[in-house]
């Protein structure tokens, strides 16, 4: 694994400062009820530091005696390996406000994390702040390795401009299914409202598929993941439904394979995105987005499909030895005060139960948001099952092969890539 400079300046310096490794039960006994120091991580984002700095600040100035030490993730090639190369050097911060559901089991094999339900109120806390949702993260021992924190639930951003230019409807476009999706797109693209229709990632990354065609999949299968009950779910016939579409798009030059250096909704070379509520900061006075749920065959309404959450978890680690407060620090950076903050910092969805009714306020200000509430009731996650990457890059591979370059046929791709894929599930 290679690591940047500062990265391994940063690996090699906490080695000889860790603060332990770990030990037996007795220790981990002792490290639960320890309170004292504790450094965490948060992501580089200019919002999530902000809110990261005001709530750290928070915590200190009511605990002299357990000062929170916070710092951005250190820069490398992904987090996911910054982080398990910490675990590797045994100097990983207690907590990491940037873990990814996808990296847990990798994480867990490598002996990186704590189980919250070590605390006494850790499942309690956990199922009480996040609901029925909560179930999706917990590990296949049955415990939770990380504490479920916010989503972006992925929808179909569009440019009212674009649509406006091929005389779509901009209040109500005909999105809902995937043959309203193709004929707008045909329209769009004909009228030069746009290059292309929509211009998801063609790159071959094992995360690219969370934004084509998982949310898709979501929505169509009524909220199943890609791995259940230890095995494929995806080369169903609502699977093939969903790389059928998608083929088409590709096929019919609606959608595009070369890969795009920028943002093609920003730039105008697409009319569509495939996004979550995040990205509303980014459009702010760019473009003029509309947005509504991702299609379905049968255009299911709105109340009933499901999507990609893209969430970003809380998780801690086991280099960690005064647990005790890292488990009240994660509780009161997640409290209902703060998931305020922090939703009115960024406008990301807290990972709890009813969040449009817990910030109505919020919500009645910043009506933008609101359509992103109902849509983080109904989210999928990706499935938390060994070998997790690994069976990503895998429907990637196959994925990437048929729909996106048309060199195998979809159906056939899904097949074999299930194959595969059950094959790795079983694997521990």
């Amino acid at each position: 694994m290679k690591l940047q400079a500062g990265l391994l300046a940063v690996v090699l310096a906490g080695s000889l400062a860790a603060c332990g490794g770990s030990g037996g039960a007795g220790d981990a006994d002792a490290a639960a009820k320890a309170r004292g120091p504790i450094t965490i991580w948060y992501s580089n984002n200019a919002e999530e530091v902000a809110w990261g700095k005001q709530m750290v600040a928070s915590w200190n100035a009511a605990h002299a005696d357990q000062k929170v030490t916070a710092q951005e993730i250190p820069t490398g090639k992904s987090s996911e390996e910054v982080i398990g190369a910490a675990i590797t050097a045994g100097n990983a911060p207690c907590l990491i406000f940037n873990t990814s559901p996808a990296s847990v089991s990798q994480f867990q094999k490598q002996g990186g994390l704590v189980p919250l339900d070590s605390f006494s109120d850790g499942k309690s806390y956990i199922e009480d702040r996040s609901g029925d949702i909560a179930k999706q993260y917990k590990s296949a021992d049955g415990k939770y390795y990380q504490l479920p924190w916010k989503s972006n639930p992925v929808m179909i951003f569009y440019n009212k401009k674009a649509f406006a230019k091929a005389g779509i409807d901009t209040a109500k476009p005909p999105l809902t299914t995937y043959d309203e999706f193709l004929a707008t797109s045909r329209k769009l693209v004909a009228a030069k409202a746009a290059k292309v229709a929509i211009y998801p990632a063609p790159s071959n990354e094992f995360y690219q598929s969370w934004f084509d065609f998982y949310p898709l999949y979501a929505a169509e299968t009524g909220g199943k993941q890609l791995v259940a009950d230890g095995k494929s779910t995806f080369a169903s016939d609502e699977g093939k439904k969903v790389a059928t579409f998608w083929r088409t798009m590709y096929a019919d030059k609606l959608a595009s394979p070369e890969k795009y250096t920028g943002d093609a909704f920003v730039d105008g070379t697409a009319a569509m995105a495939v996004v979550g509520p995040w990205a509303i900061a980014t459009y702010k006075g760019k473009v003029d987005w509309g947005v509504v749920p991702v299609p379905t065959s049968s255009g299911k309404p709105a109340g009933e499909i499901h999507t990609f959450s893209d969430a970003k978890n809380v998780a801690m680690y086991s280099s960690c030895q005064n647990r005790g407060t890292a488990w009240d620090v994660l509780k009161f950076a997640t409290s209902q005060e703060q998931d305020g903050m922090f939703l009115q910092a960024s406008g990301q969805m807290p990972l709890r139960k009813d969040v449009a009714s817990v910030y109505s306020d919020y919500f009645t200000k910043n009506p933008d948001y609101k359509v992103f509430a109902d849509q983080a009731a109904r989210t999928v996650e990706v499935p938390n099952v060994p070998n997790s990457i690994t069976i990503w890059q895998t429907f990637r591979d196959a994925y990437s092969k048929s729909v996106i370059f048309g060199q195998q046929d979809p159906g056939a791709a899904l097949d074999g890539a299930a194959q595969k894929v059950d094959q790795l599930v079983k694997q521990s």
